[in-house]
């Protein structure tokens, strides 16, 4: 009988040690993170004002690289962990299918075939993004069909080549695309003449339009051409790390709802004004476990990088040169369309 016993003890140990084992292979791409201790992040090869820039000092900055190092501080414990890789946008996608990188934080429009032919998925979005079309301002256009017949530059391997097509199609306006890999080579053609017109992300046309030799040269046209919702990009079937990512975009509402800053998270950690704090903030356990990081994730990148306006602000908005308003990316409380989960 004891032998019996024995010998069921351990049937149960090698099952448990196959199943821990089974379980740490199915860890994915935040197992490889974890152990590789660094996240493979999305930069650009040129210069996305605003998202992914490089300094006078050589140093990355920009709305989507402070993303990157608030998902590598919840992940790894420090934004210096995030490891920056220049992508173009064309490159982006077949980088992830690779390997190349782990995760794509490059303002990228959740669409459709990219949902389901890509092998790809996408968290919520986390920029909302409308697109613009911004003319010479000698031209005098009022409208976009005020531009017929010219020639509109675009950035390739983008949605806006896809959104503008769509809505000339739609308003029957003729145009002719003129398509650029790089956003220097495309301001450059629009600073030398070659285009009447660019069509693109708004923050992204405004940061051109502040660039420019004589920002008066241009003009932003008040039509709307589409919405498009930003998400952050990881490969099909990584679910344990799209929940990471998912909690952190809300950490950062959350943080910015509650008024919890970077300056003061100490304080609202040392006395919490309510429920909610209390488990953001990690005072009381579980909200790391869940998850598979520590309890005090949320605090430590709230403590790095701030809250959702703090990041907005110093990257594009009011602490930036680009000084771009809010809009539609304020807090669903101040007329904006973000808004973070429920953290029960």
């Amino acid at each position: 009988m004891l032998n019996k016993l024995m010998k069921l003890a351990t049937v149960a140990s090698l099952a448990f040690a196959g199943a821990t084992s089974a379980q740490a292979q199915d860890e994915g791409v935040l197992g490889e993170i974890k152990a590789r201790d660094s996240l493979l992040c999305t930069g650009h090869n040129g210069s996305y004002l605003g998202f992914a820039e490089v300094d006078a000092q050589g140093e990355w900055q920009g709305f989507d690289i402070e993303m990157c190092r608030a998902l590598a501080t919840a992940i790894l414990g420090s934004p210096d962990k995030a490891q920056i890789i220049p992508i173009s946008w064309a490159q982006r996608f077949p980088a992830i299918q690779s390997g190349d990188i782990d995760v794509i934080i490059k303002v990228t429009g959740w669409t459709m075939t990219r949902d389901t032919e890509l092998g790809l998925q996408y968290s919520r979005p986390y920029f909302i993004g409308p697109f613009y079309v911004m003319s010479r301002s000698d031209l005098g256009a009022e409208s976009i069909s005020d531009l017929e017949g010219g020639v509109f530059c675009v950035n390739a391997g983008t949605t806006v080549e896809r959104v503008l097509a769509d809505y000339m199609e739609t308003n029957g306006i003729e145009y002719q695309p003129l398509a650029f890999e790089k956003g220097e080579e495309l301001r450059a053609a629009l600073y030398a003449g070659r285009c009447d017109a660019i069509a693109g992300f708004g923050p992204f046309l405004s940061s051109t339009r502040v660039n420019a030799p004589n920002p008066d040269d241009f003009t932003i046209i008040g039509d709307v051409i589409k919405l498009e919702p930003e998400g952050i990009v990881v490969r099909q079937g990584e679910d344990d790390f799209l929940d990471v990512i998912n909690w952190m975009v809300t950490a950062l509402l959350l943080a910015e709802e509650n008024g919890i800053t970077s300056e003061n998270v100490d304080d609202m950690k040392a006395n919490p004004p309510s429920a909610t704090v209390e488990r953001l903030l990690g005072v009381t356990p579980g909200v790391g476990t869940r998850l598979g990081l520590q309890d005090d994730w949320a605090y430590n990148v709230i403590k790095t990088v701030g809250n959702y306006g703090q990041i907005y602000d110093r990257t594009v908005g009011d602490d930036s040169r680009y000084k771009l308003p809010r809009g539609l990316n304020n807090l669903w409380n101040n007329g904006g369309l973000l808004y973070p989960l429920v953290l029960d």
